[in-house]
């Protein structure tokens, strides 16, 4: 007969934690994480980062779950390294990239076009994300290669910051709405070059 693993006992654990959230790990693998190492009875994210993505990710336990709805509205900021030349099947380094043209232009013509995608624009929702259709997440259905058709949605994007350019890669500093898919914007700066881009 196998022997039983002993079961954590939960405990009541109220407060936020500041979690900085390293590269290869899901938002939800990252509060499961935490939930386990605090043994706290009810948690939750405020937000979602990509698994690629690294930095701030407030974790919500206890009575302070019932004010994440603020944070989950609220604006959000970015720092994004974008790579010109080409596209990738999931908008970021982790899928297939296909060369499209090499970049041919200058920070100035960068600047201009990234100012075209400052304050109310219109985004549509990557397919390799955790948004949801007909109760699966959008990635399942990218996954298994079939493509679901996305609304278009208003994303208010306040500022672009250009901190480095070298020809073929730009790091930007975004601020920007709740709901707003960086490597979305990065795939759309791309096509508006007329070079493509991912993150």
């Amino acid at each position: 007969m196998a022997q039983q693993k002993p079961r954590i006992e939960r405990r009541p654990l109220d407060g936020v934690l500041l979690l900085d959230k390293p590269c290869g790990m899901t938002s939800n693998t990252a509060l499961q994480r935490a939930r386990w190492l605090y043994r706290a009875q009810k948690g939750g994210h405020t937000g979602v980062l990509d698994p690629l993505a690294t930095g701030l990710l407030p974790l919500c336990f206890g009575e302070a779950t019932k004010f994440s709805a603020f944070l989950l509205d609220a604006d959000k900021g970015y720092r994004a390294t974008l790579r010109f030349g080409a596209v990738s099947s999931t908008l970021d380094r982790e899928g297939e990239i296909t060369p499209v043209a090499p970049p041919g232009f200058d920070r100035e013509r960068l600047e201009a076009v990234i100012r075209d995608f400052m304050g109310v624009i219109e985004q549509v929702p990557p397919m390799y994300s955790a948004l949801k259709f007909q109760g699966k997440a959008l990635y399942e259905y990218a996954r298994a290669g079939i493509e679901i058709e996305r609304k278009v949605r208003q994303v208010t994007i306040h500022r672009i910051d250009l901190l480095a350019f070298d020809g073929e890669t730009a790091v930007m500093d975004v601020a920007c709405s709740k709901g707003t898919y960086i490597r979305t914007l990065a795939a759309d700066i791309g096509e508006r070059l007329g070079c493509g881009a991912y993150l």
